[in-house]
Order: C-alpha cells, then sequence, then structure tokens
C-alpha cells in the first residue's frame, strides 16, 4: 500500500507508534520522476489492431456455454495478448485465464463501477473512456499541494500519484493489445483523492470519500452520480493510534455496508497484526493479505485474525508487474498489500458484472469460500500469522456465482 496511509513501507510517527517500535524500513516503490523525465505510455505500447478496444461478448479460443449450462469445464483458458501479460504471475495465481474464459462466455454482463480511495486520478491509457466523474477530498489545502481543498477534480498529485494509477489498472487494464492486462477489462473506475501529497490521510477526508464513493450526502459536495458497489482501499488512515478500528471510521464503513457496496482493504506493510489498522480492523470489511509467489505470506505483510484472505502483492524480489505512466518503459513491478487488494475487487466487479443482484453478504462469502488453501494448510510457519481463508480463486469463485440463480439488482 502507500507509504503511510498508502501502505507502502512502516508506519509513521503520526499514527501513534514510536519510530523506535517500528520494524526495518521496507523497500518503497520509487517516487515519480519529473515531467520532463516520464515517458510517453504511447511509445511502449505496440500499435493497436482496427476494432473495439474492449473484448467482444466471446475471446475467439472460448465456446459459448449453453443456456441450459452457464458453467462448464470444457473452456479453453483464455490469455490476453497484452505484451506485459506474460509476467503477470499473479493473474495465473488466482486462476484468471481460467475465469476470463467463463466469463466471456456469458452472453451478458452488466456495468460496475469500482471506487479506487487513493491518491486520484492519472490518465492512464489502459482505462480510456472508462473513467467517471470522482472528487478530491483532501480537506487541507496546505496538504492537497494542487493549491486548494476540496473540488471535483480528482487528478493525483505528487510523488505518490502512481500508487492510484496502479492500483486502477490492475482492477480494469483493457484487454487491448498494449501494456498489461486487467482484471475486470470493462470495469467503470472512480477515482476519489483521499491521500494528501504526501501519502497521508486524514479520517474525515477517508469517512467522507468513502459515503460518497457509495452514493451517501457528504455536506457541502455534490452527490456521487455513479455509486460504486466495490470500494478498494489499499491504505489505512492517518494522525490516529493504531489499537483497533477507530469509532467514526467503523460508522462509515457501516453506512457504507448497509448501503450494499463492498469495502475491499489492503492489510497493511508493517509486519504486524492488522487488527490496530483503521479500516483494516474494522468490521464488514473484506481485508487482504499478500502472498508472494510462492504462495505464503511476505514478512512485511500484516496478519491476523480480521485478515479475510490472501491474494498477490509480491516482494521485494518480485513484484507485481503493471502499466504506469511514471514508470520506466510505462511500467512498474511494485509490491504490498496495496496491490494485493485491488485482485479481490477486480474479482468482486467480475462476479457482478455476472450476477448483478449478488448482495454485499453473499458476494463476501463467495470471495472469502471459493479459495484455493494455503501450501501445507497455511501462509506462514507461525501459526498465530494468519492470512485468512486461503488465497483469492477468481475462477471458483465466478463458477460459485455463476450456479447461484440470477436475481434482481437490489
Amino acid at each position: 500500500m502507500f507509504r503511510r496511509a498508502l501502505l507502502l513501507t512502516a508506519l509513521v510517527a503520526g499514527a501513534g507508534v514510536a519510530q523506535s517500535a517500528l520494524p526495518p524500513a521496507l523497500p518503497t516503490l520509487q517516487p515519480v520522476p519529473p515531467p520532463a523525465s516520464v515517458p510517453a505510455l504511447r511509445g511502449t505500447f505496440a500499435p493497436l489492431p482496427a476494432g473495439p478496444l474492449l473484448p467482444g461478448p466471446l475471446a475467439p479460443s472460448v465456446s459459448p456455454a449453453t443456456a441450459s449450462s452457464p458453467v462448464t469445464a470444457a473452456l479453453s483458458p483464455f490469455s490476453p495478448r497484452d505484451p506485459l501479460y506474460a509476467r503477470q504471475w499473479n493473474l495465473a495465481a488466482i486462476r484468471m485465464p481460467q475465469a476470463w474464459a467463463l466469463w466471456q462466455a456469458q452472453k451478458t454482463l452488466s456495468p460496475v463501477t469500482v471506487a479506487v480511495l487513493d491518491t486520484g486520478h492519472v490518465a492512464s491509457p489502459e482505462l480510456a473512456g472508462r473513467v467517471f466523474g470522482g472528487y478530491d477530498f483532501v480537506s487541507d489545502p496546505a496538504r492537497a499541494g494542487d493549491g486548494g481543498g476540496r473540488d471535483r477534480d480528482a487528478s493525483a498529485v505528487g510523488q505518490f500519484a502512481y500508487h492510484g494509477e496502479v492500483i486502477a489498472n490492475l482492477i480494469g487494464a483493457a484487454h487491448d493489445g498494449r501494456g498489461m492486462a486487467g482484471i475486470n477489462p470493462r470495469a467503470r473506475i472512480v477515482h476519489v483523492r483521499v491521500a494528501d501529497v504526501n501519502g497521508e490521510i486524514a479520517p474525515q477526508d477517508l469517512i467522507d470519500g468513502l459515503r460518497w464513493a457509495a452514493g451517501l450526502s457528504v455536506p457541502g459536495v455534490p452527490s456521487n452520480p455513479n455509486p460504486a458497489r466495490v470500494l478498494n482501499l489499499s491504505l489505512f488512515a492517518d494522525f490516529i493510534p493504531l489499537t483497533g478500528c477507530d469509532a467514526r471510521i467503523q460508522k462509515a464503513v457501516d453506512e457504507v455496508t448497509a448501503r450494499g457496496a463492498l469495502v475491499v482493504v489492503g492489510a497493511g506493510n508493517d509486519g504486524r497484526d492488522a487488527s490496530g489498522y483503521s479500516p483494516a480492523g474494522c468490521r464488514g470489511v473484506l481485508t487482504v493479505t499478500s502472498v508472494d509467489g510462492a504462495g505464503q505470506r511476505p514478512g512485511y505483510a500484516n496478519w491476523g485474525r480480521t485478515v479475510s484472505l490472501g491474494a498477490p502483492g509480491g516482494d521485494p524480489a518480485h513484484g507485481v508487474v503493471a502499466s504506469s505512466v511514471s514508470g520506466v518503459g510505462g511500467e512498474r513491478d511494485p509490491n504490498g498489500t496495496s496491490f494485493a487488494a485491488p485482485h479481490v475487487s477486480g474479482v468482486a466487479s467480475l462476479l457482478l458484472s455476472v450476477r448483478p443482484g449478488l448482495t454485499r453478504a453473499t458476494l463476501s462469502s463467495l470471495l472469502t469460500r471459493q479459495v484455493t488453501p494455503f501450501v501445507a494448510g497455511r501462509c506462514d510457519a507461525d501459526p498465530r500469522r494468519t492470512c485468512g481463508t486461503g488465497l483469492l480463486n477468481a475462477e471458483a469463485a465466478l463458477k460459485a456465482a455463476l450456479a447461484l440463480p440470477p436475481v434482481p439488482k437490489p
């Protein structure tokens, strides 16, 4: 996640923990270079073929499922032709090729909006035409870095601007023969800026961003015309003690989940019990920790009873490859629970696209029960350092969702 509230490295003193009590600092993502040195992403992509950028309802290698049997084992795994896909080990780990085959075989796919509460919007070609009006909730002009406080411009500012960009791309990058492959290439993204120029997040900014993202009213802010069914929070709130879920944030989570939205949260990157963090330690959220290429918990990843499941977050030697206009050659390979959480958010949006009537509780159950067991039944040699029910399994979750009878959208 971020360096501070963005879950990239160790905690900061402002979070209520003495620096001497923290584990050694972990490798972080590199800051965004000066604008003059940022490569043009179009220069790193192969030319696009003629035709639509988004995949059609069926992939050429996939046979449509029959109306009487929407779930079938006869479908061949689908492999996008995006050049970074061959290095996206994280997608094979959660069985995305098999899930895509099932997904593309469906005759009807509903649009799903995912809110990314993070550093804000970066104009990524991976999401062209699928980013909808967001909002900047950083209330303190001195910390906003954009010359003002809250406003309609959700653009990312500062050295951590890429953080929200990478998370959004993991969720929804197009399958278009350029860059990377996202989990749901049809996902609609709403950027909700809650992190300031230093990567810190004030509790009230997070609370208001949560409410607005789900379509609830926030005083002094116009209503959100694109409420999200899934909210991705690869962050934790600063300026409060790390002793449990903050009561104000819990109240906001309760209001959002009562509206039917699924809140997906990164566990944190301090090698500690996630229950002390807000919102990772809150009730009603899906808290996601990292696993590495071997399916085990990296040393940085938070753990504990509030963790719901694991997903690929990589380790310092083997990160999660993603497109980024700020990276050398138009890519980055970060690691952290920040990048584990959007795997769950992306798969959640896939399930909602085929079964838009899923309730939040059913969606949460599908994601946490239809999992791949950890090797030897655990993610860590220490049985206290638990990682939830298992490793995210997109294929199993999608199969289980398709086996449910369709119900009207709530």
